[in-house]
């Protein structure tokens, strides 16, 4: 009964949406609950049937299922974006979703690094070896220009416009973005580039930037065990991970006073609420700015 829904949304959700695989994955998982849940309760509805008291029935049932509060918050905005399609393709002519209530959620704000930090850090590299060399500049790079794991490691050469300093990025969704590159990470980028040429790469691997020793591009596995030991080398006990140097880029700028639609540009994000973030992150340095230099802030 449901087939042909499921069907167009997952073509909406490709076409449309430029989604991607796992993306899609998610959002259809949670239709496909939704109509677990229908056959269950023996509810014979289709889309345009169901009201809000059934899906209030449905988020009660996912609840006691022993789902998290995060993970009923995900499933209910599959169902707005299922519904939107609904209304785009005339499927429906209310949305049921409108003032269905998600669990109120508590925003847990992620570890920043310090600008000192960051450069213990990259201070603790030994260069003395290749893997030094390359490690120095994903480290840079990833300060730099705020990537995500799997944008560092499918950079490739051919995205790479150094000499006006610029990168091209491939992030979600296939969205392609251009990202300033500032002048220390080209620095290391180039001298990476120029030990590499000892390395045997593997067909298929020509183009891309950051390989393994083997030749091969590295996995989003390796750049977390590289950088928790360098944290470890560095001394530092906060909860690092890839990521955190994407959200310590974005905090530095938001402190500085950046637009935030050009951070949302620089980071990839779809929606400005995503970047929305970090100006609650940068709330306790704006505490301490009024400290230093308010003299009737007490």
């Amino acid at each position: 009964m449901w087939e042909p829904y499921k069907k167009g949304f997952k073509a909406y959700l490709q076409l449309e949406r430029s989604l991607a695989g796992n993306s899609i994955e998610a959002y259809l998982a949670d239709i496909e609950k939704l109509t677990t849940f229908l056959l269950l309760k023996n509810i014979k509805k289709n889309p345009s049937e169901l009201d809000l008291g059934d899906l209030q029935q449905f988020v009660k049932w996912i609840a006691e299922l022993g789902m998290t509060q995060s993970s009923q918050a995900r499933i209910i905005s599959g169902l707005r974006t299922f519904y939107k399609y609904c209304l785009l393709e005339d499927i429906t002519k209310t949305d049921p979703t409108a003032l269905l209530e998600a669990p109120k959620l508590k925003r847990t704000l992620p570890d920043v690094l310090s600008f000192g930090e960051i450069e213990n850090i990259i201070a603790s590299i030994d260069l003395s070896s290749p893997e030094g060399t390359r490690n120095k500049a994903i480290v840079e790079t990833m300060y730099s220009c705020g990537l995500r794991v799997s944008e560092v490691v499918n950079l490739k050469l051919s995205q790479l416009y150094l000499d006006v300093g610029f990168i091209r990025v491939i992030g979600k969704g296939d969205k392609e973005r251009l990202v300033p590159i500032g002048s220390s990470a080209i620095k290391y980028i180039t001298i990476y580039l120029a030990t590499r040429k000892h390395v045997v790469i593997q067909r298929g691997e020509e183009d891309i930037l950051f390989l393994n020793r083997r030749g091969k591009r590295l996995t989003r596995v390796m750049i977390f065990l590289i950088i928790k030991d360098l944290v470890k080398k560095a001394g530092i006990t906060k909860n690092i991970s890839p990521h955190t140097f994407r959200h310590s880029f974005a905090t530095h700028l938001v402190e500085g006073g950046a637009d935030l639609r050009a951070v949302q540009e620089m980071l990839g994000h779809e929606s400005i609420t995503t970047t929305e973030i970090y100006t609650h992150l940068d709330r306790e340095f704006l505490r301490k700015t009024l400290e230093q230099f308010h003299p009737g802030f007490k």
